[in-house]
Order: structure tokens, then C-alpha cells, then sequence
């Protein structure tokens, strides 16, 4: 047992980064097949690639500014960025180590990674046949001189950086070839008289291979691959929307053009890189060494999550495929008012992805907008796929005569242009768009329909953990309630209204909304635990526990003898396990097949082995969440809805082959400490 000794929160930067950890964990796992392990170093890469997108920008600036002021566990920002660095750096060369492993492992199998030094003459001479076809065509070399200025380099675009003799002067000067892989597969295909093996290489190398041909008669001095991530933070502030005379869509549209010259906050740059080129490109891009990060290997390991592309019909490289099953409770529906007569008799909780997506959620929606009795359809649309079923039911309905309202979060990160296009095509179909606030983001996820039925108008409702989304329903975990409860309708209407209308305080019989009510509403439910003592009982799962309120609220009633269990995915700033602390409270972390996105709230009220208060929804407990989006819980009241959410906790804090301990240090022990998966990440070593 720890002593309370040392700051009360663990460092948020490192906590996330001992998440990603976590995820690359699962690469090593040699139970899982090939592919998916190749898949798991691919998710842990893109992760990276959004740290350093939307987290490193603020930490860098704070560090420049010299400011002292200690941020989550004492660490000056400067002490931070550092630190962050040094285990970008050690996951990084595990990466590659895990990598170059799985592609020898896979190699045997007749699956081949290779590289262009591997090829014999033949196929080498080959490629370069298919290079001067396919690839010669579509680049476009860029040389920097007098008449020629540095040309823009996008967000993670691959690119080789060149040094060249000029071929009047000599004097050494740089070029730039973007690498299309927007154009072209990313890894190609080598023939080879193998029938049996598959081999690939990676395009840039192909290109490296044939520079002569893209600058005939000049000399190439150096080259090296590089790959540049830009600060991708947006904000829109009221000022920014008095420029564009109130419209919050043309905001964010200027918005996402300033985000392609953002601040370079990491190059990507081969190990072998020279100096030179290294100077070239720190001077060109407006930053510093340390903002360089030394890849020996493969560039753009997020490119395998595309692995099944390639790999072809080889089985026994993926898990089997997972068939979602549909709710029991929607089986004998075949046609709209089926369901709707389901849903007038009993609340329905679904578990995704093991409970169907397309059976569930998907068929609410669709059966709303085909049932001549619904009058009117309202859903809060965050992130939606990109050939979104739900929004052709939604224009369907429009069309239909339905009255049908979506409000759209344009600020959702990375999806705004997606969302702005989905906007402007539900606009024209007739359907009512509402854009949210400038200074909340909307985050709930629930969906409102009005049917007639006789002389009366019944509400149905849905609320979700994740988004409506019917690709990542098959990837996340998540948990919806579908109910006809009278409370509830009138909750949502409410809900609706003050998101379309003004945002105005309400007074909602069950739900539990962000940013005015859950903040409070939370700390009244821990506090009211606390008072039980030994008997009372806390259940959490959630992505992310940073909030400093919260963190001392449970630290108050662990003191009190409460028993807390803690299910968190990401980032848990909570120290537990410290005496005089957090002595009764425990964190675990599931991590597996499935990307676990729900979060529910559980409190005993003094019943220490009962449930007595169950909330679901879509918010974790950070500040943003609690203070600066629109969000909802909504309670789970009906027995066999309650017992089945239980069950779903007992088998997450039971998981003893995917779950990591943390510890008050900020180390994380994972299920097995006897083999390769034997990991602990400190965080203030």
C-alpha cells in the first residue's frame, strides 16, 4: 500500500501515452493472428497521429513561454514535453521492433514485407518497369531555388527530400517528390515466380529506387523520407463567427483552411537522415530538432490497418469474423408498427457490437421514416459514416412530409468536413438543420420519435453511448436504450428544444444534462455513497477520468470506506490504492478486439452488493465533457435492463486475460506479469 505522499493526480500527457502503450501491448500478443497483431501497431500509430495533431501544439507553446506554473503532477510544461518525448521515443523503437518480428513471423507463412535491398535483378527490373508505367506519371518533383520556393507540405503526406547538384551552379539544392499514395496502393505488388508467396514493398521505396528517372543528368547528393503532422486544434470563438457575419458553417469552414498551415508539431524523418537535409527541412518548416523524431523502418505504420486489403483470403491471419447478433426482443418484428409495438411494452438495452447495429439502432431510425403514423424524427448527428444509411432515412422521411430536425456538431474534430457536407445535403432535402453553440460542443447521442397512435401522440426514444455510426458500431463497444417511457419522451422534447431553440436552464424529470445539471448531479450521487461508508459501492466504466473535482470527490468517499471499482479505458489521472488516499478504490483498463466506447455510472446507494442508481450515455469525466459539451445520462430503471448492465460490469472487473491494474505510482501491470506481455510503464520515472 502506498503512502499518500507526492502530488494527487497522475500526469494526463503521460496517462494518455500509457494508454497507447496499452494498445501496442496487444501487438505482442502472440494468441492473436498475424494480421490483427499488425493491425493493433497500425491503431497504436494513428493514435499518435492525433496526440500529436490536437495535444502537443498547447504543451510546446507553453513550454516556449518559460510559464512555471505546474500542470496535473507537478511537471512544469517544459518537464512534460520532455518526458513525453523521451516514451514517444521508447514506444516508438518497440514499434519498429514489434514490426520487423511480425513481418519475419509473417514472411514464413509466404506473406512477404520486403524491402527494395531484398529483391533479386528480376524483380527489381520489373518494378522499375511498372514504375516507369504506373507511378512516373502521376509525381511531380519539386526544386527549391531562387525562381522556385519551398512548396507546402500537407498533413502527413509521405514525401522523400532530396539534396541535388544543381546542374549549372553544383551548389547543393533541395527537392521535394510527394509520395501518392491518395493515388496509388501504398504497398505494391512484386511478381514473382512464387505462385505461392506474396511479396509487397513499399511505394517511397520504389520511388528512392528510380530517382534517376524522375531528374535525369542531375546528381542526387541525399535523400531521405519524411512525413510532417501540423497542429490541427481548431477553436471558434464569437469573434471569429463576427467575421462571418454570425454563420457558424462558414466559421468552421475558414477555420479548416487555417488548419493546413498550422504549426508543425512533429517531422517523421528517416534514422539515416543527414544533417543537412534535417537543417533544410527545421528551417523551412518553422521548428525545431526537437521536433524531429527519428524513424528506422517503415514510415506511416497506420497504413496496415488497411493490412486485409493486401493479405488477401489468408484465414488464418485474422480473428474470425464476428456475426452481431439480433436483439431477441426485435426478432418476430417485419415491419414498422412491429417495432414500435415492442418498444410500447418494454424497454430494449442493446450491447454493441454483439448486439446488431443495423437490427437495432439502424432499424429504429429506418422504421421511423417509413411509418406513415411518425410525425416527426430528432436526432443529434456527432459522427456519421460516410455512406450513412441513417441519413437516407432522414432525407427519406423529409421527402415523406415527416418533420424531421438534426442537429449536427460541426465541431466534431476531424469530422467537421465530413459533417458540414452531410449538413448542406440534409438541408436541401428539406430536413431542419441546427449547427449547436459556438462555445459547447454536441455530444449526446439520442434520437426522438413522435408517432400517432389513435388520438394520442407516444414518444419513442434512444439513447447511445457511441455515435450513429454504422462503421464504428462494429469496431466500439456501446451501450443504447431504446424506451417509450412518458418521462423520458418529455425529457428528450425538452432536450430537443433548448438545442434548436436557445439554450436555456430546464428541468428534466430523469435525464441528467451537461453542462448544467451533471456535474452537480454526480458529485451529489458520490457524496450520497459516502455517507453509507463500508457499505456503500461505486461502479465506473469510461474512457477517461481527469476531472481534479471528481478525482477528489472519490478520493472523499474512499476515505469514507466506500469500495470503488474503476473500469477506464484511457486516461486516469486518479492515484489509487494509496493509503489515507484512495485505499478502497481500484483501476482497470480493458483492452481488446473491440475498441470498449460505453460508459455507464453505477452507485450502490448503501446496498453494497446492489445497484440502486444506473446511468448510461456519452460522457466521460473531464472537464470537457461535464463543462463544455452538450451531453446526457440517462438512468437505467427496468429490472431486466438493470440486471443485464450489471452483468456487463461483472464481466469487465472479472476480466482477468485483457485487463491492466493501475497503480498509485502510475505503473500499470497487466493480466499476465509471467510473459511477453509483461509491461509497466512509469510515468514519473
Amino acid at each position: 500500500m502506498l503512502e499518500a505522499s507526492g502530488p494527487r493526480l497522475l500526469n494526463r500527457q503521460l496517462s494518455w501515452l500509457a494508454f497507447n502503450r496499452r494498445v501496442l501491448a496487444l501487438a505482442e500478443d502472440v494468441s492473436l493472428p498475424y494480421a490483427d497483431r499488425m493491425r493493433f501497431v497500425a491503431i497504436w500509430a494513428r493514435n499518435l497521429d492525433e496526440y500529436f495533431l490536437v495535444r502537443i501544439a498547447g504543451l510546446k507553446a507553453q513550454a516556449r513561454s518559460g510559464r512555471s506554473r505546474d500542470i496535473d503532477d507537478g511537471l512544469s510544461a517544459a518537464e512534460q514535453f520532455e518526458k513525453v518525448r523521451q516514451e514517444v521515443n521508447r514506444q516508438r523503437m518497440l514499434a519498429e521492433g514489434i514490426t520487423q518480428n511480425l513481418r519475419a513471423d509473417m514472411a514464413s507463412t509466404g506473406f512477404e514485407l520486403v524491402d527494395w535491398n531484398d529483391l533479386d535483378e528480376l524483380e527489381q527490373k520489373s518494378l522499375s518497369e511498372f514504375f516507369r508505367n504506373q507511378v512516373f506519371p502521376v509525381l511531380t518533383p519539386l526544386a527549391v531555388d531562387p525562381g522556385h520556393p519551398f512548396p507546402y507540405i500537407s498533413t502527413h503526406s509521405l514525401n522523400l527530400g532530396l539534396l541535388l547538384a544543381d546542374p549549372v551552379s553544383g551548389i547543393p539544392r533541395f527537392a521535394r517528390v510527394k509520395v501518392p499514395t491518395d493515388l496509388l496502393d501504398r504497398h505494391v505488388r512484386v511478381e514473382s515466380s512464387e505462385a505461392s508467396v506474396d511479396r509487397f514493398i513499399p511505394l517511397e521505396q520504389l520511388i528512392s529506387a528510380n530517382l534517376d528517372r524522375l531528374f535525369p543528368g542531375v546528381e542526387v547528393i541525399d535523400h531521405t523520407i519524411f512525413r510532417v503532422t501540423r497542429n490541427a486544434d481548431i477553436s471558434v470563438t464569437a469573434d471569429s463567427l463576427d467575421d462571418h457575419d454570425d454563420d457558424l458553417l462558414t466559421a468552421i469552414e475558414s477555420e479548416l483552411r487555417q488548419r493546413r498551415h498550422g504549426e508543425v508539431t512533429r517531422v517523421q524523418i528517416s534514422a539515416d537522415a543527414s544533417i543537412e537535409l534535417r537543417s533544410i527541412l527545421a528551417e523551412e518548416l518553422d521548428c525545431d530538432q526537437e521536433t524531429f523524431f527519428a524513424i528506422d523502418g517503415v514510415h506511416d505504420l497506420g497504413t496496415y490497418c488497411d493490412i486485409d486489403d493486401f493479405a488477401g483470403d489468408r484465414s488464418d491471419f485474422f480473428l474470425e469474423r464476428y456475426a452481431p447478433r439480433r436483439p431477441e426482443e426485435f426478432a418476430g418484428v417485419d415491419s414498422p408498427g412491429d417495432l414500435f409495438a415492442v418498444l410500447r411494452e418494454r424497454d430494449v438495452f442493446v450491447h454493441h457490437p454483439y448486439d446488431s447495429f443495423d437490427d437495432s439502432v439502424l432499424a429504429f431510425i429506418t422504421a421511423a421514416a417509413d411509418d406513415p403514423d411518425v410525425q416527426a424524427i430528432k436526432l443529434t448527428l456527432y459522427r456519421t459514416s460516410g455512406d450513412s444509411t441513417i441519413v437516407e432515412a432522414l432525407i427519406r422521411a423529409a421527402e415523406a412530409g415527416k418533420q424531421v430536425v438534426v442537429v449536427v456538431e460541426l465541431k466534431a474534430r476531424f469530422d467537421e468536413a465530413n459533417n458540414i457536407e452531410w449538413a448542406r445535403r440534409l438541408e436541401q432535402a428539406g430536413v431542419h438543420v441546427a449547427y449547436g453553440f459556438i462555445a459547447l460542443k454536441v455530444h449526446t447521442k439520442t434520437c426522438l420519435v413522435v408517432r400517432r397512435e389513435a388520438d394520442t401522440l407516444r414518444r419513442y426514444c434512444h439513447f447511445g453511448t457511441g455515435n450513429y455510426n454504422s462503421r464504428t458500431a462494429h469496431l466500439y463497444t456501446d451501450f443504447g436504450l431504446f424506451t417509450s417511457d412518458q418521462e423520458y419522451g418529455e425529457d428528450l422534447s425538452a432536450l430537443f428544444n433548448s438545442l434548436t431553440g436557445f439554450h436555456v436552464p430546464v428541468d428534466y424529470n430523469e435525464l441528467v444534462v451537461a453542462p448544467a445539471d451533471m456535474r452537480p448531479r454526480l458529485l451529489e450521487l458520490i457524496e450520497n455513497e459516502a455517507r453509507f461508508g463500508s457499505k456503500g459501492h461505486i461502479r465506473f466504466k469510461m474512457n477517461s477520468l481527469v476531472d481534479p473535482e471528481m478525482i477528489e470527490a472519490l478520493y472523499e468517499a474512499s476515505q469514507h470506506g466506500v469500495r470503488i471499482e474503476l473500469i477506464v479505458r484511457g486516461q486516469c489521472c486518479l492515484r489509487p490504492g494509496v493509503e489515507g488516499l484512495s485505499e478502497t478504490i481500484t483501476v482497470r483498463s480493458v483492452l481488446g478486439r473491440y475498441l470498449e466506447h460505453a460508459r455507464a455510472y453505477c452507485f450502490a446507494n448503501g446496498d453494497g452488493e446492489g445497484v440502486a442508481h444506473l446511468l448510461i450515455g456519452s460522457a466521460d469525466l473531464m472537464g470537457r465533457n461535464l463543462d463544455r459539451r452538450v451531453e446526457a445520462l440517462v438512468p437505467v430503471s427496468d429490472p431486466m435492463t438493470s440486471q443485464r448492465l450489471t452483468e456487463i460490469i461483472d464481466v469487465n472487473l472479472a476480466d482477468d486475460r485483457r485487463a491492466w491494474t493501475l497503480r498509485g505510482d502510475g505503473s500499470w501491470v497487466p493480466p499476465d506479469p509471467s510473459g511477453s506481455m509483461e509491461m509497466h510503464v512509469q510515468l514519473h520515472g
